[in-house]
């Protein structure tokens, strides 16, 4: 396909074309080999793609797309845009022939509850007898494959690679969690969702937005007529509001607590699963069993069932798709341990989602409720102290231990948990070993006991000073288990 022809297709961002060339492949990564490939100039905080521009040409590269052109390359072709993210994304649309034409695209977007969601939706549609496609924070699929992925939401070249290849499978309908970070960047320019829900908002990700209002209206910048067709929003959160004030679009609500469209009372949770009725707009009530636990995952059971209405599917097949999902990886998944005592791995890596996890987990716990957490490096520092404080207040023993430090010393990122967690008085030890701490949990636990492994739920490694080394938390508790019974 031809350069001019890809530029076309983002005229919205194009400022300017200097030459012309055929190409054969799209690149962010000037690392890799590329045939005839087009390279795009991502200007980053830690590092700009214009300066390796040329070790891109080294390994195929025959145009660039850029910010400002690169004079010291005048033969080389280049088309000056002015957001490289947004034209890769309306570029590479083109490139792989634009797939998300083609099928109908589902979108989840808030701070806790996108993955869940997401696979729950994912359920419904295949209930409803549709060969549907994820993308989200565990990886894509393809029916039931799995593929590997980096982002929540995908760069765009792989984004729209993957969905070529889902349309290529058959794919009808594509259910994926849809970023602050994806939104920010314009990953997504130019992709229409059939449908988009909306969860929740609770901090995080202040380390990219600065502040929670920026980061607020960067998620509810997706509920527009340019980005969806139909919306599910969950009335409860206090920033719902905002949402229903400004929409333009036909929409829907769920929830609990307030008047919603589609609604749960009789809520009866246990360590096996929920128990309530769903009410559809005083139409119908339909008793579901869920066999996920918590009360976080009543509203991604009405969530997802707010977007199956959205999509025309029967409540009864609703019913019976959210009752067939046993379990979504790392998010209150209880591990087959065999032991007197439970272990659940959950991704809660915020303040409000370990407040929620802990919260669950208390109601029903017939013994003590023991936390293992940490915090990220690199990341937003203002929620380690939070973090430590919740953990004091609501468990009956907490371990602090490493979560992914990345470059940051894990004992600063320790004692700033510290900080929070020491005036509440509540009891705690400090393991800066992730292994060794998950061991000392195992060992402590007695009958009854519900441990949580918090934080890292599907995650396979842990990043250390840059380096990502394997760990997956449901081997390691394998493991840990064997060599104690040994």
């Amino acid at each position: 396909m031809l350069l001019s022809v890809l530029a076309r297709e983002a005229a919205s961002q194009v400022l300017e074309i200097r030459g012309d060339a055929e190409i054969g492949s799209l690149s962010m990564d000037s690392r890799k080999k590329t045939d005839r490939g087009l390279y795009f100039c991502v200007p980053g905080a830690r590092f700009d793609g214009h300066k390796f521009a040329p070790q891109a040409m080294e390994n195929g590269a025959v145009a660039l797309v850029v910010t400002h052109f690169l004079e010291e390359l005048p033969t080389v072709p280049q088309v000056a845009v002015r957001n490289v993210r947004a034209a890769m994304s309306l570029m590479a649309a083109a490139f792989f022939g634009h797939p998300d034409k083609e099928m109908k695209l589902l979108g989840v977007t808030g701070t806790k509850g996108k993955t869940t969601t997401s696979y729950l939706i994912k359920a419904i549609m295949e209930e409803a007898g549709c060969k549907v496609g994820l993308i989200g924070t565990t990886g894509n699929m393809i029916g039931h494959e799995y593929l590997k992925s980096e982002f929540t939401t995908p760069e765009p070249i792989d984004f729209f690679r993957t969905l070529r290849a889902m349309r290529d499978a058959g794919v009808t309908v594509v259910s994926m969690e849809v970023s602050a970070h994806a939104i920010e960047m314009g990953r997504l320019a130019g992709v229409h969702f059939e449908a988009g829900c909306y969860t929740n908002l609770s901090q995080d990700h202040l380390d990219l937005f600065g502040t929670m209002e920026r980061y607020f209206e960067c998620k509810k910048s997706f509920f527009r007529p340019e980005w969806i067709e139909n919306a599910a929003i969950n009335v409860d959160d206090d920033t719902s509001a905002s949402i229903l004030a400004d929409i333009r679009v036909p929409h829907s609500t769920y929830g609990i607590c307030n008047n919603a469209d589609i609604f749960a009372r009789d809520i009866e949770i246990s360590e096996d699963g929920v128990h309530f009725i769903m009410k559809l707009s005083d139409v119908a009530e339909i008793p579901v069993n869920l066999k996920l636990t918590g009360m976080f995952n009543v509203y991604n059971a009405l969530a997802a069932a707010a977007v199956g209405l959205i999509m025309g599917v029967a409540p009864q097949v609703i019913t019976t798709a959210l009752e067939k999902v046993k379990s979504v990886p790392g998010r209150a998944e209880m591990l087959d341990t065999r032991t007197p005592y439970k272990v659940i791995l959950d991704y809660s890596h915020s303040p409000d989602a370990l407040e929620n996890i802990l919260t669950a987990v208390k109601a029903f716990a017939r013994g003590r409720v023991i936390s293992l957490f940490g915090c990220g490096g690199d990341r937003d520092h203002l929620k380690r102290p939070m973090m430590g404080e919740i953990s004091g207040r609501l468990a009956d023993f907490s371990i602090l231990t490493s979560d992914n430090p990345r470059t940051e010393d894990p004992f600063e990122i320790l004692a700033a948990i510290e900080e929070g967690i020491r005036p509440t008085g509540g009891q705690y030890t400090v393991i800066e070993n992730r292994r060794e701490a998950i061991r000392y949990a195992l060992q402590m636990a007695r009958d009854g006991d519900i441990i949580i492994l918090a934080g890292k739920g599907h995650e396979t490694y842990q990043e250390i000073m840059g380096v990502k080394r394997p760990f997956d938390e449901k081997v390691v508790v394998k493991e840990l288990l064997e060599e104690m019974n040994r």
